[in-house]
């Protein structure tokens, strides 16, 4: 028997402008969106029926939920393909935090539509998976592609940006939750920024992308902090890390990513905040295309 299996990676909202709700009940929004060398295995064998099996560190929790994000992507791909349910069984090792901000559930749809065609040898191009992968959400085709991007309107308008540098970083998240309707309910209720694209850096080294996001921001991030405190300790305990050169919360929190100048100073961050905060998720990474 075939089995297949992928890296579902962690997505980074580098930076997140977000504009006022629109009538529809969507956000625009304007972000640089890169991702992460550590995420969820997915792996998809052949098999008489669609089923799903969770393991993994936070597989408990995905317990209990009647139609994950994997299987609703592989139904839509059946309905594109005109082949029906396809008949798969499929393994999610979950090994990022939920509801933490990293697009996690997006991620590993997109990787099991891609296993998906590999395994079956489903003849439809990228650009119906990705039509397959908007039915999770406006996630969806971003974290199909896995590329560094521009994302725009609703997250659905990307534009490729292959200039972005590997960037050294930590993912830091303080074991809470931090739901998405909810953060963008609070957001609403305050004062309302612009969903405005910056212009690019000028420069595109390491140290020329930290400076520009620095003067960028996540307009999501002061609602998050209010509905979590736990957030801002988290961006405190990154902040406080030896040579942290920029640190922000990504998409709707609760993860916390702190960027810096090497590789090594990266891993040593995330040494110590793994030591001082054992109940957290630590991980150094490297953001960049996979």
């Amino acid at each position: 028997m075939t089995v297949c299996t992928a890296l579902a990676p962690a997505k980074i909202n580098l930076f997140l402008h977000v504009g006022a709700v629109d009538g529809d009940g969507y956000h625009p929004l304007s972000s640089l969106v890169a991702f992460a060398d550590v995420g969820d295995r997915v792996s998809v064998a052949p098999a008489g029926r669609l089923s799903l099996e969770v393991v993994g560190p936070f597989a408990g929790g995905l317990s209990g939920e009647g139609d994950n994000l994997i299987l609703r992507a592989l139904r839509r791909l059946g309905e594109a393909t005109g082949a029906g349910e396809p008949g798969l069984k499929v393994v999610l090792d979950k090994r990022l935090p939920i509801a933490a901000g990293l697009g996690g559930g997006s991620s590993d749809a997109g990787a099991a539509l891609k296993l998906a065609r590999e395994v079956l040898a489903l003849d439809i191009d990228d650009a119906g998976l990705e039509a397959a992968a908007a039915v999770v959400g406006a996630d969806g085709p971003m974290c199909l592609r896995m590329r560094t991007a521009w994302a725009e309107g609703r997250g659905d308008v990307l534009t490729d940006e292959p200039r972005l540098p590997p960037l050294p970083a930590v993912l830091f998240n303080p074991g809470v939750p931090s739901p998405t309707g909810a953060v963008y309910r609070a957001y609403d209720a305050g004062s309302v920024a612009a969903a405005d694209r910056p212009a690019p850096p000028v420069d595109w080294s390491v140290g020329g992308v930290i400076d520009w996001l620095s003067a960028r921001r996540n307009d999501l991030q002061a609602p998050a902090v209010a509905l979590t405190p736990a957030i801002a300790d988290a961006l405190c305990a990154v902040a406080a890390t030896p040579e942290v050169a920029l640190t922000r919360m990504s998409g709707s929190g609760a993860t916390v990513f702190g960027l810096y100048p090497s590789l090594q100073a990266a891993e040593a961050a995330a040494a110590i905040l793994a030591q001082t905060h054992p109940s957290a998720w630590v991980q150094s990474t490297c953001l960049a295309e996979q």
